[in-house]
């Protein structure tokens, strides 16, 4: 599928695929701990992979076939360190690519790629998740200042690390066209009024820390403003270009379940025999394939779109929810292939089964996803 890469892109999925050893050696008992392996962060960044196809000076600039594959990639080997690229670079140094001021990109991007500094997307709140165009953030300006109150949550990267790129409502009458509308903000996470908790009991991506963030009267001066961010519309464009994203980690995920059984069903003896000698067993091999085909010939056409320029937010969301329902039901034909000890964290696809169902959900659960692409079809909307 993906024979014909050369390049910079290229580069950077040998570059990803490296790290499967080392990665593979820490992150089972990283996720079983709910740990989050910084350390592994910064092989992501010493290989340059925290881009996500970002034009950053001194870093590889990736088509957005090379960032997908990337993705793709860091999910095959553990949906961690796959959503670590998806928040540091396809959230938040994207937030700040697209709708950053100069000064704001030079400062944070070159920092972010290097995860000199680790960044948070804070867009959802504990009251508004599938509806996060409500939020009841807000930011109100006081002279030089903003000043943010709200809360956030499932927010990655958002406790213990540097700056989260928060996105509230403006409260500025002096800014007729701004007041009321959402707009984001860099807050550097150890300003007063910041405390963030991170979430326990969690059982998808667990090597990876979401956060419950408050935020009680938190300053910030005017520049921390992304000055292009003017209405959630502009919160959409960053949201439909990480959910393409999504679709490739899912198509990770979906490798992965895959090559294991493929290869479990091989060396497995039962009754004298390879499990891979029943017919029935070449079968599910068979459809698991297709389907993970079909997985890739989705991704593969959604990047030679965006490379155009063309891609729409619906293909987008057709694009994960294709992906990450294929994603699932390889994960859970491969776990009933490898029988008991499919639920092992030693033989991985219980992980990924596991940390899927994360993907399924976020950057907009299934049904939103599915009701946008009906909108689009009925020429209706059916929930808002």
């Amino acid at each position: 599928m993906f024979a014909g890469v050369q390049g910079e892109d290229l580069e950077a999925w040998q570059a990803a695929h490296a790290l499967t050893e080392p990665i593979l050696a820490r992150i089972n008992e990283a996720w079983e701990a709910a740990e989050y392996p910084m350390d592994l962060v910064r092989l992501l960044a010493d290989s340059d992979l925290l881009t996500d196809g970002l034009d950053i000076p001194g870093h590889r600039r990736l088509s957005p076939l090379g960032a997908g594959l990337v993705t793709m990639e860091m999910s095959r080997i553990d949906g961690s360190m796959g959503t670590v690229v998806g928040v540091q670079a396809g959230l938040c140094a994207r937030s700040i690519a697209l709708l950053g001021s100069q000064e704001q990109k030079d400062k944070w991007l070159p920092a972010l790629a290097s995860a000199e500094k680790l960044g948070a997307f804070a867009l959802t709140e504990p009251d508004h998740g599938s509806d996060s165009v409500a939020l009841e953030t807000v930011a109100r300006r006081e002279g030089d200042h903003w000043v943010i109150t709200g809360e956030k949550k499932w927010i990655g990267n958002g406790a213990n690390c540097d700056v989260s790129v928060v996105w509230a409502r403006v409260d500025d009458e002096s800014d007729p066209q701004l007041h009321g509308q959402v707009s984001g903000f860099i807050v550097e996470q150890h300003l007063d009024g910041y405390s963030a908790d991170v979430i326990e009991g969690k059982l998808s991506l667990r090597a990876i820390h979401q956060a419950h963030i408050r935020m009680d009267g938190v300053r910030v001066p005017l520049d921390a403003r992304l000055p292009e961010a003017r209405s959630f519309k502009d919160t959409g464009r960053v949201l439909a270009a990480t959910r393409a994203g999504v679709a490739w980690g899912a198509l990770g995920h979906a490798i992965a379940c895959f090559e294991i059984a493929a290869q479990y069903a091989k060396d497995r003896t039962q009754f004298g025999r390879p499990l891979a000698k029943s017919q029935h067993v070449q079968v599910r091999l068979a459809d698991m394939l297709q389907t993970l085909v079909g997985a890739q010939l989705h991704c593969f056409r959604v990047a030679q779109l965006d490379e155009a320029g063309t891609l729409t937010p619906v293909q987008a969301s057709m694009a994960k929810v294709h992906c990450t329902r294929a994603a699932r039901s390889v994960a859970a034909e491969a776990r009933d292939l490898l029988g008991g000890v499919g639920i092992l964290l030693e033989n991985q696809v219980i992980r990924h089964m596991a940390d899927i169902e994360a993907l399924h959900t976020y950057e907009g659960t299934d049904t939103i996803q599915s009701l946008l692409v009906g909108r689009e079809i009925a020429g209706v909307s059916a929930f808002a």
